[in-house]
């Protein structure tokens, strides 16, 4: 039965639903409801498929996200980033509009719930520790760049496409004269609006006296409010005929069952998108979800996530809608309305369900410009440029790849943006632990503490000499190892024993153990023992599996401090840290 409430959370939670819950989750869905209504048409419109599809891509994920996930507040639903890497994705291969580019939509909907179904059934949820938050930043930032100037087109209400920044910039440059004014009118209002809506709504409403939650709903229904007011203004105007683009008839009804394509052509060529698409829309997903669950001391287990937003995926993939992830803003909102279990997703589901089957005639008119100005609200605040100089400040390493993930980014597209930010990571990493940090250290006056002789004054022995070794060795550093011991060792003729402290080491494999042998060998033909401190247990249990401990011509003790009192002579000195370099 364990087992069971592992794969179906909704076991565990279910058995405690009362009726304070109930109005507990009832109430956030209402909020959500009317939040996702025009974002789930506006990201739909962004990944290039018809309205509907953003509506239908919101019910049976939330439903089946609600069976299988375990975060009690993530909302899940098309997001602004994976319907930009939707379109980039299909948008090469099916031309927009057309059946073929809808079937490649569904597709990449299976093609993503199946990856993370079959992540989460091997519990690979790991591997998204692999992606650096500073490249992950400046991939978001990236996007978020891309979606705001790709939206503007509809903003001036000319075509302009392309899928980088400087396709999109001379685009826009060559359709300005086609600018039509009245759509431009539409937008810059919209826009303007929703930017005051975000910062000023609020503070308004709570002077007129309105309570804080109730203030609180009305803000988070201000697209709402400029989607009602520009569509009666198009209807009243009969603005259409001046040429502002509206949704048209969307049609009416519940999600219908769609079945994907399993052409091997068709999957070959959406497999690695969907890959990227799965991983990033998970990181984001595990993200926001493990950040709302801190807050009420909950847990979730990113390995369930992973089949519950395979399985959201899955549900868009078979009733008409598009990939799917869990957003920052619906479930920031989904939280602080209240949201207490994940049966609020349901709820919410179960609001857009009657949308689909009631509301869609009333946006016949909802112009264009309004839903890409909801989009450019939305994904500006992922923009944060200050990453960069966070990144600049703290490490030149995660400087250059933020720099590099934005730079691709926006130059060659997010497909290559984001394999070379997951590359950059991976490369990051290996290239920070093959150079570990190696301290020369020596024991504190009146301690038994031992630190880096750059930093502390501390008492050493000309005859002994102790290195800590910060890192696991492993094949990518034992050689860096080797020849900074060789380095150290070869001008110092006083030495008669090398330490090496190995407090921090978790593990040592082949590699790094065939190093230690050839550096024991290389000191003893110079006369120098070779001796190890404070290794771990487990460490020290593989080691004892060879022949290494039987050859090493010195001791392993089992303190530093026992190594030093073993082995210091006469010589016993105290230095001094070098004064600090002057500021420039």
């Amino acid at each position: 039965m364990k087992t069971l409430r592992n794969y179906f959370p909704i076991l565990t939670w279910g058995r405690h639903y009362d009726r304070q819950t109930l109005s507990d989750d009832l109430l956030a869905a209402v909020i959500v409801t009317i939040m996702l209504i025009p974002q789930s048409l506006a990201y739909a419109l962004l990944a290039g498929l018809p309205p509907q599809a953003g509506l239908y891509a919101s019910i049976a994920p939330i439903i089946l996200y609600a069976v299988f996930g375990t975060s009690r507040a993530l909302a899940v639903g098309p997001v602004a980033v994976v319907s930009l890497m939707t379109a980039a994705a299909i948008g090469a291969i099916a031309e927009q509009g057309s059946m073929g580019y809808g079937v490649a939509a569904l597709t990449l909907a299976f093609l993503s719930g199946a990856i993370l179904v079959l992540m989460g059934v091997l519990r690979l949820g790991f591997l998204a520790n692999f992606l650096s938050h500073p490249v992950i930043a400046g991939f978001i930032t990236a996007s978020g760049i891309l979606i705001a100037v790709s939206q503007t087109s509809h903003i001036l209400g000319v075509s302009a496409g392309g899928h980088t920044l400087p396709e999109m910039v001379m685009a826009l440059i060559g359709a300005l004269p086609q600018t039509n004014p009245v759509t431009l009118i539409i937008g810059v209002a919209a826009t303007g609006f929703l930017f005051w809506v975000r910062r000023g709504l609020k503070p308004l409403l709570r002077r007129a006296g309105l309570r804080p939650r109730a203030a609180d709903i009305v803000t988070k229904a201000g697209p709402v409010l400029a989607v009602v007011a520009s569509t009666l203004a198009v209807s009243l105007l009969d603005l259409q005929a001046q040429g502002v683009r509206v949704v048209g008839v969307v049609p009416q009804g519940l999600p219908p069952l769609t079945l994907p394509s399993l052409s091997p052509d068709l999957i070959g060529l959406l497999l690695v998108p969907a890959l990227l698409i799965s991983v990033i829309g998970f990181v984001e997903s595990v993200s926001v979800a493990q950040t709302l669950a801190a807050r009420r001391r909950q847990r979730i287990d990113p390995d369930q996530e992973l089949i519950g937003l395979g399985a959201a995926n899955l549900g868009a993939a078979f009733t008409g809608g598009m990939p799917v992830t869990g957003g920052f803003a619906r479930s920031v909102v989904n939280f602080d309305a209240g949201a207490a279990t994940a049966a609020a997703g349901a709820f919410t589901a179960i609001g857009l369900a009657i949308a689909a089957l009631a509301l869609t005639p009333l946006i016949h008119d909802l112009p264009i410009a309004t839903l890409a100005a909801t989009i450019i609200v939305a994904v500006l605040s992922l923009v944060d440029l200050g990453i960069l100089r966070r990144a600049w400040a703290y490490s030149r390493t995660d400087f250059l790849a933020v720099a590099a993930t934005i730079l691709l980014t926006l130059t060659l597209g997010v497909e290559v943006g984001v394999s070379a930010g997951v590359l950059l990571s991976v490369a990051l990493h290996l290239y920070k632990s093959s150079r570990p940090h190696v301290a020369e250290v020596g024991l504190v006056p009146g301690t038994q503490h031992f630190r880096n002789i750059l930093r502390h004054a501390v008492q050493t022995d000309d005859a002994v000499l102790t290195l800590r070794i910060d890192e696991s060795l492993y094949f990518a550093n034992a050689r860096f190892l080797e020849d900074h011991v060789a380095d150290r060792v070869t001008p110092d003729c006083s030495l008669r024993h090398v330490v090496l402290m190995c407090s921090a080491v978790n593990e040592i494999d082949l590699s790094a153990l065939e190093s230690l042998e050839a550096i024991a060998h290389r000191l003893h033909t110079m006369g120098i023992t070779l001796h190890l401190s404070e290794v771990k247990g487990p460490v020290m249990d593989r080691l004892k599996s060879t022949d290494f401990l039987a050859h090493l011509t010195g001791r392993v003790f089992l303190s530093q401090y026992e190594a030093w009192e073993a082995l210091r002579g006469q010589g016993v000195i105290v230095r001094q840290p070098p004064p600090p370099a002057p500021v420039r």
